[in-house]
């Protein structure tokens, strides 16, 4: 919530600006990121945060041919997750295998969001192109469209728990506006109202457990909220929390770290123009310290439902309930994710000439990348990793080839060009040193009143009037030492010029 040190640890794998991250509702140590570079990362966060950067992802998933700007985990499978990018395209994959599950061409433009509905069998999306569509995730159909908001800003839509559909964006004369919707009646809104004139797009954060809706606009200085109910007007004003700081970003504490001693029902997580993170907490004013059942209803739990292969198979279940009486207790057995990456029918051919770069080893068996960057093929002789055989030594070792070349003579290699790259480093050191030593000397002369006249040197005064002035008397400390390794020193002709000089202290 404060400025960090330069060298905190960061996750920083991407080759682009990181658009959207998404915490896994099942491993509180996971995290997907999707950036500009066009992949998606998966991260394992250690327990107790990181104490060195990290770089090394999980697991990349690459698939999509443009920048990814969403990433959504399914709610009750575990494993499955949602990207879409600036192809208008969206992928859903088995994280536990790095293999895409669906591929959903769908979307004319740009999509602006989507969100899975309570169970995860279905899903909503906004697109550039004003409409709003309700989605089988597992074929790709479109179930339901219709036209969300009529201004060509950008919308947004939540499924809510029952099942209805919470959409946000603009009317013609660019004022925002929010609606309720039902799934199977989309063109019709149960609710339509214009909130205010602002440019910012509005995020709405859902709370399941209360039903409760976070309008948070970007650049606005406030948080509405509203509750949603059965009766009219079904989408009542509560009242909305003021800061003087504006906001670019916001993100929601799932209810597990909310505070129940402090009938905190609500935790956000709010980035300010001025690059810091405020922690806005949501808090129910009541005087008894009992547990509020009213408040804390079952909420969702860290554990997943189904699995990614009972999910694309047709099975639907909704989210793991906890209850929160007594403090939020993990159940999780384990917080390491396992990526198993299914066997590749072209990884059991034999190379082909002027193909990869074969590297034999008795313990290979997946694939990894030669030092010059490109592709290395690991075969372990069985069969199980591709062609080739391994070629044993008289000692019973295995000899290691990379690109024909032994592991002596890329030792050989490699001792060679460290040797070359340390006559470098001495060449700019040395560089180095007789550009300081100029700029020193530059200075000396400077602070002595020395500019240049005619090609020469002379005092300042001098060059502004354009006269001649008198010989000035040599310096009487020497400037430092040339790039040779003499002192280089100032002598004068006689004329009011001074020249580099490398006499001895008694010659000038």
């Amino acid at each position: 919530v404060g400025r960090i040190a330069a060298d905190h640890a960061l996750v920083g794998g991407h080759k682009g600006p990181v658009l959207d991250i998404a915490w896994c509702p099942h491993n509180d140590n996971v995290i997907a990121s999707g950036s500009e570079d066009c992949v998606v990362k998966v991260w394992q966060i250690p327990d107790g945060g990181l104490s060195r950067t990290l770089t090394e992802p999980v697991v990349d998933l690459v698939y999509h041919q443009r920048r990814v700007g969403l990433v959504l985990w399914h709610p009750s499978a575990l494993n499955v997750l949602l990207t879409a990018g600036s192809d208008n395209l969206i992928v859903v994959w088995n994280v536990g295998t790095g293999e895409v599950l669906m591929r959903m061409d769908c979307h004319p433009d740009t999509i602006y969001s989507a969100c899975w509905n309570w169970d995860g069998s279905q899903l909503v999306t906004t697109c550039k192109d004003k409409k709003i569509r309700i989605l089988n995730p597992r074929t790709g159909e479109v179930v339901n469209e219709a036209l969300a908001h009529e201004g060509s800003k950008a919308t947004r839509a939540i499924f809510l728990r029952h099942g209805l559909i919470f959409t946000t964006g603009f009317n013609r004369s660019s004022e925002r506006q929010y609606s309720l919707r039902a799934p199977d009646a989309l063109g019709d809104p149960i609710v339509m109202v214009d909130l205010d004139t602002s440019n910012g797009v509005m995020f709405p954060l859902y709370d399941p457990d209360t039903n409760l809706i976070y309008l948070c606009g970007k650049g606005d200085s406030v948080i509405r909220y509203f509750e949603v109910t059965p009766e009219h007007p079904y989408v009542h004003y509560i009242s909305q929390f003021q800061t003087p700081d504006s906001q670019r970003a916001i993100g929601m504490m799932p209810k597990r770290g909310c505070d129940v001693s402090t009938c905190e029902v609500a935790r956000f997580y709010r980035l300010n123009n001025s690059g810091l993170c405020q922690v806005i907490s949501m808090t129910v004013p009541r005087k008894s310290e009992l547990f509020q059942e009213d408040l804390y209803p079952d909420t969702l739990a860290d554990e997943a439902s189904i699995s990614a292969e009972d999910w694309i198979s047709g099975v639907d279940a909704d989210p793991q309930l906890i209850s929160l009486k007594g403090g939020y207790v993990s159940q999780a057995q384990s917080t390491t994710l396992t990526v198993t990456k299914k066997s590749n029918v072209l990884d059991k051919m034999a190379p082909k000439s002027g193909g990869p770069k074969t590297l034999s080893a008795s313990t290979g068996g997946s694939a990894g990348a030669s030092a010059n960057g490109s592709p290395v093929t690991v075969n372990n002789g069985t069969g199980a990793g591709g062609g080739g055989s391994t070629s044993p030594a008289n000692n019973g070792t295995q000899q290691i080839m990379i690109g024909g070349v032994s592991e002596q003579q890329f030792g050989e290699l490699r001792t060679k060009f460290e040797e070359e790259f340390r006559k470098l480093k001495a060449i700019i050191v040395k560089h180095e040193n007789r550009i300081r030593s100029l700029e020193a000397t530059v200075k000396a002369m400077t602070d002595r009143g020395l500019t240049e006249v005619d090609g020469g040197l002379a005092p300042a005064a001098a060059a502004s009037t354009g006269t001649s002035p008198s010989p000035a008397p040599a310096p009487s400390s020497l400037p430092p030492a040339s790039d040779d390794g003499a002192p280089a020193q100032i002598s004068g002709d006689g004329g009011g010029h001074y020249r580099n000089s490398t006499l001895e202290p008694d010659e000038v």
